[in-house]
């Protein structure tokens, strides 16, 4: 298809189901057998260009995740948090990520590529190569003396959450609760604070996305950098803990930042539910609303792809193409809809990384 619009993507979480698929890692990333969100055929077939790829540490409390999803079909809902993961035992993990984040560019034999620049992920774009930048969603495997993030920038680390959702050394995370708001709890710690100043200097993007309400906005007093919530939606719309109020929407668009449309069929549905069996409306909602408040220079796309159930209709990397003919329909220009695809989120990256 030579009319296919390239998605920069704000999130997802592939490298845990490469982890998981063992020694058949191969059939599952470069072979495209169909199975889950993304893979490298369908990536490069339907218009995948890049984006942020998660290395997360798992919950053992949050194990059985198929129970997890049947309970979020329930509306109201509640689960408790998981307990901190410590850095002695977050490290051995992220490690292991990272391995396999680098055999994907090695086995891939040119086709994708690991990016730490926005020039770097320019190029890449115009070669029709997948760039890919590293992200940690949580940052248990960083310590409190905060040395081995500058051992993990040096290894092309660019994007830390300080928080999934369950508490770290540095901040709170929201819980998976419907219907909430996102003021779950106290703000960033000590050591939170100095995590963005080191982020800050080292020029790592922040993401915000999972950290409760108290901690977005002590980043916001704290950062130098434009605020971003890279899976994260409009909770005018859907009332999840998870996504954004307007006043942050607002922040995130007067700093220059960005806000990327999570397709998590939770935080989509007004009715909070999992369930696939969904039309595009709520997703044109909240694009509409996310352009309203943060304005259109500051919203793109967080698919949270193979870390979340997704509408029927947009399903894995083949439905990119569904969700811009959905744009489409919405009114959204070409020149706009370049902006929300790729645009911003590369300009973003630009203004947080420099060059």
């Amino acid at each position: 298809m030579t009319d296919l619009v390239p998605v920069f993507d704000g999130h997802n979480d592939i490298v845990l189901k490469i982890a998981a698929a063992g020694e058949k890692r191969d059939r599952r990333w470069l072979q495209g057998e169909g199975a889950g969100h993304l893979d490298l055929p369908r990536m490069l077939a339907h218009g995948f260009a890049g984006g942020f790829f998660a290395v997360y540490i798992p919950s053992p409390e949050y194990a059985d995740l198929d129970a997890l999803e049947q309970k979020m079909d329930q509306p109201p809902y509640d689960f408790p948090l998981p307990a901190l993961i410590d850095h002695t035992s977050a490290q051995p993990v992220a490690v292991e990520m990272l391995g396999h984040l680098l055999w994907m560019e090695r086995a891939s034999e040119g086709r994708f590529r690991w990016c730490r620049t926005a020039g770097e992920i320019r190029a890449a774009l115009a070669a029709g190569v997948v760039a890919g930048v590293i992200h940690f969603e949580g940052a248990e495997a960083i310590g409190p003396d905060l040395d081995a993030l500058h051992l993990f920038h040096a290894m092309g680390l660019r994007s830390v959450g300080p928080v999934w959702s369950r508490p770290t050394i540095f901040g709170h995370g929201v819980p998976f609760r419907f219907p909430s708001t996102g003021d779950t709890g106290p703000g960033l710690t000590d050591l939170g604070r100095a995590l963005v100043k080191e982020c800050n200097a080292l020029r790592i993007m922040l993401d915000l996305s999972h950290l409760n309400e108290a901690g977005f906005w002590d980043v916001a007093k704290l950062s130098d950098a434009p605020l971003v919530a890279s899976h994260s939606n409009a909770y005018e719309v859907c009332n999840s803990s998870r996504n954004l109020s307007d006043r942050q929407l607002a922040a995130i668009g007067d700093t220059g930042g960005m806000a990327g449309l999570n397709f998590a069929t939770c935080f989509l549905r007004p009715d909070g539910r999992e369930s696939t069996d969904m039309t595009l409306d709520p997703v044109k909602q909240h694009i509409e609303h996310m352009l309203r408040i943060a304005g259109e220079d500051h919203v793109g796309l967080g698919s949270d792809y193979d870390g979340a159930s997704t509408p029927k209709d947009i399903g894995g990397a083949e439905g990119l193409p569904v969700l811009i003919q959905a744009m489409r329909e919405m009114g959204l220009g070409a020149a706009l809809i370049d902006k929300i695809a790729h645009g911003n989120w590369v300009r973003l990256l630009e203004r947080t990384w420099g060059g």
